[in-house]
């Protein structure tokens, strides 16, 4: 059985970094990220209805994003490794910025635009999910599990922010496809600049040659490392579908129109997220990957009954049960992670990890949205459900019998 040792003292603030707003920094980073990943998701419908976009090719703007950041996370883990997390946090704003643009020059006839902006953001972006993650760990590396803590809130928060906003700005703007990137644009050039003040972090960075390779995991963390790969491939699936198709489907299902409730229910999944993965850092992480998994299946069926019903108020709520869920599983097995990965391994190990997050996030998605295009995307849905569901039932029980028993370090985190 699993132990509980409460450390002596209360590292919340301790890091190795001169500046002391480097860790909040790249909470934001992460934040902006993420954010950024789901801009444009309560504006799909709007995408559909005014240029007249299939399923299919809503779905494929959006699954390019995941081919992108499978790219980053093949290569960027080695790069940083040796080049410094710096360089590569960079160039990824830098390709935000680009992608934003062409989001704003693009219309109806250019709609392929979207396609490379959208590509360019899932570079940067997975980018920024990996060599933060590891920058965390170089700022704070005695605090493995709250740093896994504190980047599943800043994603989280980071979307729901993003899109609520995004959202807020476009059913009042008089373009509503243009003002929500313009907004992020200004605040992607100030992180930009706060950026090259920083401080390389890395200060353990080789200066060898880069040499790309697959990612590997160290021999005694693989069936950690295993865990923590099912949490992220089954939570981020749903992930990818939510982003994409659901907002339309809840549309049709209410009966409204206006890109506000499409971010509602997209927000109301990310909040909930962040408040899960906040209020569970006190427990294991493996059995709370476990009970997420288990919540999972339960909050997508009840998804499929809120749309069959058509009420407002059933799928806003279920949208904010299905992110605690996601948020535990998720949560869970990135601060397991975090918890067991070396020192010398982070660029790596993270760049394993998110690349299978990627991988869950395109696939189902284009399968989804190639299905739609012939079926209808309520009649796709349930089965979609049906898979992932079957999936989660898979991984809380290799969940519960894959990883073997090991002591916990809980820190008190009631400040933090």
């Amino acid at each position: 059985m699993s132990t509980a040792v409460r450390t002596e003292t209360d590292r919340t603030d301790r890091t190795t970094h001169p500046q002391w707003w480097a860790y909040p920094f790249l909470l934001s980073l992460l934040a902006l990220a993420l954010g950024c990943s789901g801009l444009p998701s309560p504006l799909y419908p709007r995408y559909a209805q005014e240029w007249h976009l299939s399923p299919l090719t809503i779905t494929m703007i959006f699954a390019v994003y995941a081919i992108g950041a499978l790219i980053a996370a093949l290569t960027v883990g080695p790069i940083s490794d040796s080049l410094g997390r710096k360089p590569v946090l960079v160039a990824a704003l830098v390709s935000i910025l680009v992608g934003l643009v062409l989001f704003l020059v693009a219309d109806e006839h250019t709609y392929w635009l979207l396609l490379v902006a959208r590509f360019l953001h899932g570079a940067a972006i997975g980018a920024i999910t990996v060599v933060s993650g590891a920058a965390l760990l170089d700022v704070a590396p005695d605090d493995g599990a709250r740093n896994g803590m504190r980047s599943g809130v800043a994603l989280n928060v980071g979307m729901a922010v993003t899109i609520i906003g995004a959202a807020a700005a476009a059913q009042w703007a008089p373009n509503p496809l243009r003002l929500p990137y313009l907004i992020v644009a200004i605040i992607v050039s100030l992180m930009l600049v706060a950026l090259l003040l920083l401080v390389e972090p890395h200060i353990g960075r080789t200066g060898e040659p880069i040499r790309i390779a697959a990612p590997s995991v160290p021999t005694q963390i693989r069936a950690d490392f295993t865990f923590s790969a099912i949490g992220i491939f089954t939570s981020w699936s749903v992930l990818g579908v939510f982003l994409s198709l659901y907002p339309a489907l809840t549309e049709h299902a209410t009966g409204h129109r206006s890109i506000l409730f499409a971010g509602v229910v997209i927000a109301a999944m990310a909040a909930a997220s962040a408040l899960s993965q906040r209020l569970s850092a006190r427990f294991n992480p493996r059995k709370t990957a476990v009970v997420g998994s288990i919540g999972l299946i339960v909050t997508l069926i009840c998804a499929v009954w809120a749309l069959h019903l058509g009420s407002t108020v059933f799928v806003v709520a279920d949208s904010f049960a299905l992110g605690a869920a996601f948020g535990l599983v998720f949560g869970g097995s990135l601060r397991h992670l975090n918890e067991v990965t070396p020192a010398d391994a982070r660029g790596r190990v993270m760049s394993a990890y998110y690349l299978l997050g990627y991988l869950a996030m395109a696939v189902p998605t284009i399968t989804a949205g190639a299905l739609a295009s012939t079926f209808g995307t309520a009649a796709i849905f349930p089965w979609f459900v049906a898979v992932v569901a079957t999936m989660s039932l898979v991984a809380a029980a290799l969940g519960m019998r894959g990883v073997r028993d090991r002591p916990v370090v809980v820190t008190d985190i009631a400040a933090a």
